[in-house]
């Protein structure tokens, strides 16, 4: 219930943020107001003492919420994909935040396995080992299935995590209200929409299954990826709080020293972990969304090794076009082309001046490619043209933010990896590779084929809707209303013009 009770929760919340001197950072980051501030310094500095002290060692920010327990951890990483609402000096703050915590028993966590499956556990697993991670949500045990006799990771949800999360949420919801009255000026980041958001990714993470969804889907998309492998979901033993995977064995993408005395070409691994996420996020639009060096892993024959799915982007058809065609036309330098876009896709308001546009985006790109190959960031021009279409009027699109965090994670994974990386280089023939395939004939000819296949189903109701609208309009004197009944009728004909298309295009090939 988002009522007072929760206040003092929140006076524990903000006695550990002046504690750990990370109040300023965050009142900041959000804009607050005077009224605000010394609302939040008020209720808070009297009760510092009662703060949690955290890490020393850690970013303010950081030291606060891995202090504060595992809601405002997973907060604080969601947090971290969104800049338009924390701005980027406080989301790279909160993008190192380490998900790691003690882990709880493993009698616990096999008890809650037989529970989840329904049998002992012997008759599944054995060689079940004590925790090999343990993060703020779930832990992992490595085991080996009884069936078959292959090694298997085993997600176990932590005791009791839903009702935790439940109330922490709750103390959130009350936070983004009072924020909302006392800060008008916060409104336009819309708090409470940032706490709906964050429930629904926490809710999903919440239901293992989900997340077996995500990893099958995935692991299908990618099926055909040459140099890389999505671990399979053991479906008869995954369930609501337990998930079980094939295990992932090989060197963690992040340790060099490993990476060199294995044997494995970092320079290979940095273009194709760049070229991976591009190929994912235009080919598929479902992309890894948590693509750090911690869920990535490389294999002994060199290929990449994906898990943690909890966060996953999807981005549809028509943006990834539009995405598409904004990088190939920075690739080009053709900046009129990119505004032109920008306003095709309605994404800038047509009451701006699109040759102005284009020159601001020119101020954007030409900076950038004239540094050397080894420092041009696509990453550093996303955010760049965020800014700019910021000022043009542009309202935010969450799953383009998602995506270009995400591109700021694997750029940072291809340069830890090969200090010299080109990524437009890396990025151009997955980019014109896309742009051949989804804007040619073929594509022309696709987008026809599934229109007439979708008019075909709803054929049948065609002619009950003109009929319906002409009915309507004998009814209706006003004019407004009798234009009306050519919508129908206009689609029945566009639809027999495209069937037409498509049958002249087909006997054509």
């Amino acid at each position: 219930m988002r009522g007072p009770h929760n206040i003092w929760r929140l006076i524990r919340t903000g006695a550990t943020l002046e504690r750990a001197g990370a109040m300023n950072v965050v009142l900041d980051a959000f804009e607050a107001g005077p009224l605000l501030r010394a609302t939040a310094r008020t209720f808070a500095w009297p009760f510092k003492w009662l703060g949690y002290r955290g890490d020393p060692a850690l970013p303010p920010a950081t030291r606060a919420l891995t202090a504060l327990g595992p809601a405002y951890i997973k907060f604080g990483q969601v947090l971290s994909t969104r800049p338009d609402v924390v701005g980027d000096d406080l989301a790279d703050q909160l993008r190192v935040l380490q998900d790691r915590l003690a882990p709880f028993p493993t009698d616990v966590a096999k008890a809650e396995v037989e529970k989840e499956l329904g049998l002992p556990l012997a008759e599944m697993f054995r060689d079940f080992s004590e925790p090999v991670a343990a993060a703020s949500l779930a832990q992992v045990h490595k085991a080996v299935l009884v069936e078959t006799g292959e090694h298997v990771a085993i997600k176990v949800l932590r005791p009791g995590i839903e009702r935790a999360f439940g109330k922490d949420i709750d103390a959130f919801y009350f936070a983004a209200r009072m924020i909302e009255v006392l800060s008008p000026a916060s409104r336009r980041l819309r708090p409470m929409d940032v706490i709906t958001h964050f429930e629904g990714i926490v809710r999903g993470e919440l239901d293992l299954r989900l997340e077996s969804s995500a990893a099958g889907e995935f692991a299908a998309n990618t099926v055909n990826d040459v140099g890389f492998q999505v671990p399979a979901i053991k479906w008869h033993y995954s369930a609501r709080r337990v998930m079980t995977m094939g295990w992932a064995e090989g060197v963690s993408i992040g340790d060099n020293l490993a990476l060199d005395a294995a044997g494995h070409d970092r320079p290979k691994l940095a273009n194709r972990v760049l070229q991976l996420f591009l190929s994912h996020a235009l080919r598929d639009g479902f992309f890894h969304g948590d693509m750090h060096q911690g869920n990535l892993k490389v294999a002994a024959n060199g290929d990449i090794i994906a898990y943690d799915f909890g966060i996953m982007g999807r981005i549809d058809e028509y943006t990834r076009r539009v995405y598409a065609e904004i990088l190939f036309g920075f690739i080009r330098k053709d900046y009129k082309r990119v505004a032109e876009v920008h306003f095709e896709a309605g994404y800038v308001p047509a009451d701006q001046d699109v040759d102005e546009f284009a020159r601001a985006l020119r101020a954007v790109g030409e900076p950038i490619f004239g540094m050397d190959a080894s420092r041009i960031s696509m990453a550093h021009l996303l955010s760049y043209l965020f800014e700019v279409t910021e000022r043009f009027g542009m309202e935010t699109r969450t799953e383009l933010i998602l995506l270009q965090r995400t591109m700021v994670v694997v750029e940072g994974v291809a340069r830890s990896l090969h200090g010299k990386v080109d990524i437009w280089e890396d990025a151009r023939p997955i980019v014109e590779a896309y742009i051949t395939e989804s804007m040619g004939p073929k594509a022309l000819l696709r987008d026809l084929a599934r229109t007439v296949q979708i008019l075909s189903r709803f054929g049948p109701h065609l002619p009950q809707m003109a009929q319906d609208a002409l009915i309507r309009s004998a009814k209706s004197p006003a004019p407004a209303e009798k234009t009306s009944i050519w919508t129908p009728i206009g689609w029945m004909a566009l639809g027999g013009v495209l069937c037409g298309l498509a049958v002249w295009a087909l006997t054509l090939l």
